[in-house]
């Protein structure tokens, strides 16, 4: 690794944080003497489903689209329509606006702020 990249990969607060993130659980490595390989080696193989399988629903799907497809030709068009009469005849105050971008924007907060919890 050149002297540029090792100083590019220290200036990145995220491989920073990742690294001293690291470090923190190697200082807590319980040695095993290859307990983990041995149970691990000891382990059945996984399952494997058949070769057959994929096609058969690939063809499944096909059919079941197609089939759905036929069955409601123009239903399309019709929820389209639908939609567009309910949402376009709708007219909307600028309260509603906010109302909606500040629920659109605590929403993403609070999957932000679930997402990066440190448990």
């Amino acid at each position: 690794m050149s002297d540029r990249s090792a100083d590019a990969l220290h200036d990145d607060w995220l491989d920073a944080a990742l690294v001293a993130d690291g470090r923190e659980h190697r200082d807590r490595y319980l040695a095993d003497d290859g307990f983990t390989a041995r149970v691990a080696a000891a382990l059945p193989p996984p399952d494997t489903v058949p070769a057959w399988r994929r096609p058969a629903l690939i063809a499944l799907w096909t059919a079941a689209g197609i089939g759905a497809a036929m069955a409601l030709p123009g239903a399309l068009t019709d929820v389209a329509r639908e939609v567009y009469r309910v949402v376009g005849g709708h007219p909307v105050a600028p309260s509603e606006l906010f109302a909606g971008i500040a629920l659109l924007g605590s929403l993403a907060l609070g999957g932000a702020a679930w997402a990066l919890r440190e448990d």
